[in-house]
């Protein structure tokens, strides 16, 4: 017998990304499955009521009949730092073990994209804006994405469908980076293990490292192979992953300076750049890359 398309069903009109991204997880989700699909989108009651996956419309929150709905009265309950869930935190909480591969990828990508759109939706400030210039969020975009009221030629149906597709993108590319993120955290707390003077710590290439050597107190500079140019860079290690400030900086004589104007001040024969920043440096080896980071150490 021929499968039947399994329904997915969301609310007409405008769009924001929590339902976007809910739609994307089911689709990857049905996808990963071999199910096939159809998105409706409309606020009639005997539609919705005939849909496989209802989110973000509907007025329930049941995931054991998929039922993922935020709106009514008291919400449908509070997920990471007691943050009110909206559909795309709904839907992630079932299935995205299933979608990310793992807990643990799931919890990353939990904390990282579902629960800020997640907040978005509800209007809670994450981040308090001290100036007349804001961040532009993945929320934006998508925002970007809802017709105009000049474009009487696009459908919110059809942009919201382009949508969808880049969601499902930026989702998948977050949960390789996740699961990579992992891989290395492994592999950093490995070399930080084995290093004698972890004021200094060598990578064997560019893992992510600022979470993981930042729960130490020893580390002052990371060195690490550059793939692209087959030089080798130095890092000053953050205060905090979140922050701009160094737990040393390196020396300020060095502040912009390259090639032969670095070498001479430096004394490292084969050094390349220094940020004027003083928070990352460059050279052609990994013996002088070394000896740039020693020299910091001490400065």
């Amino acid at each position: 017998m021929k499968k039947l398309s399994k329904k997915l069903v969301t609310h007409d009109g405008s769009f924001q990304s929590d339902d976007i991204f809910a739609a994307a997880t089911l689709a990857i989700f049905l996808e990963k499955a071999g199910e096939t699909f159809e998105i409706i989108r409309t606020r009639n009651p005997e539609i919705i009521n005939t849909g496989d996956y209802v989110f973000d419309v509907g007025g329930i929150y049941d995931e054991a009949i998929n039922r993922f709905d935020h709106h009514q009265i008291g919400g449908a309950g509070k997920g990471l730092d007691n943050i009110d869930y909206a559909a795309f935190g709904l839907v992630w909480k079932k299935f995205g073990k299933i979608v990310a591969g793992s807990e643990k990828v799931a919890g990353l990508i939990n904390k990282r994209l579902v629960t800020p759109i997640d907040a978005w939706d509800n209007g809670f400030d994450l981040v308090l804006n001290k100036y007349n210039v804001t961040p532009y969020y993945v929320q934006h975009f998508f925002l970007s994405m809802v017709p105009t009221w000049r474009e009487e030629n696009i459908t919110n149906d059809e942009m919201f469908l382009k949508s969808v597709e880049i969601a499902k993108e930026i989702l998948l590319r977050e949960i390789i980076h996740a699961q990579d993120l992992l891989l290395a955290d492994e592999k950093v707390l490995s070399i930080y293990n084995n290093t004698k003077d972890k004021r200094i710590i060598i990578l064997d290439k560019n893992y992510p490292y600022e979470y993981t050597l930042t729960n130490f107190s020893e580390p002052l500079f990371v060195i690490y192979p550059r793939i692209n140019d087959n030089l080798w860079g130095v890092k000053a290690v953050r205060k905090n992953p979140k922050s701009f400030s160094n737990r040393k900086d390196f020396p300020k004589s060095w502040a912009g300076l390259r090639d032969d104007e670095l070498q001479k001040t430096s004394g490292v024969s084969d050094a390349v750049f220094c940020h004027r920043g003083l928070f990352m440096a460059v050279a052609k080896s990994k013996e002088g890359a070394m000896k740039l980071a020693q020299i910091a150490v001490k400065s």
